[in-house]
């Protein structure tokens, strides 16, 4: 047990392809689950030229636009380390939650440690579509964004917004956390 008081950061990004190092982590966005109004959310200058098409589509941003206007990736890391540290204090835990945060955290860790040395979230991401399976008992396929919404009615939506989308994250977790027991009912 630890004495550290947890702090529950939703994280969302989007990227131009599936992997990072080959591909750029596009844009950022986060905030505190219990208070999605403390946000954070940058666009990220590309490491290189490479992209999948059906990635930029989903996600609108431009390679072209993002090289001009995007920050560079240390810049990028170096704020949203600082926004973390202004979030939580030297006593407390910042825990990354991310809807399928395997995807997220890949590219949240990749970048953080090439360009800035260390991950604040250390090593660790809490799933939500895995933590929504565990309290409903739902089959894998039942944990996409579209299943969960029509079980659990957030007010909030997906956009491919970075930062909307953390926020929507943050209702969904909030939501499952909410479930209890009676979430194992379905």
């Amino acid at each position: 047990m630890t004495d550290k008081r947890e702090i529950f950061v939703s994280v969302d990004v989007e990227t131009s392809g599936p992997v990072p190092g080959e591909y750029s982590l596009l844009s950022i966005g986060a905030c505190a689950v219990f208070d999605p109004d403390n946000g954070f959310a940058c666009e990220v200058r590309p490491i290189n030229g490479n992209f999948d098409p059906a990635a930029l589509k989903v996600t609108g941003l431009s390679m072209q636009q993002l090289e001009k206007r995007g920050l560079e990736p240390h810049e990028a890391m170096r704020a949203f380390s600082d926004w973390l540290s202004a979030l939580a204090g030297a006593d407390e835990l910042i825990v990354f939650v991310g809807f399928n945060a395997p995807f997220d955290w890949s590219f949240v860790n990749y970048y953080f440690h090439r360009f800035s040395g260390s991950n604040p979230f250390g090593f660790t991401a809490l799933d939500i579509k895995a933590l929504y399976m565990g309290a409903t008992g739902c089959s894998w396929r039942d944990t996409r964004s579209s299943k969960i919404a029509e079980h659990l009615k957030p007010a909030l939506i997906g956009t491919h917004d970075a930062l909307q989308d953390a926020r929507y994250q943050a209702e969904i977790f909030r939501l499952v956390r909410g479930l209890g027991s009676a979430g194992l009912q379905g």
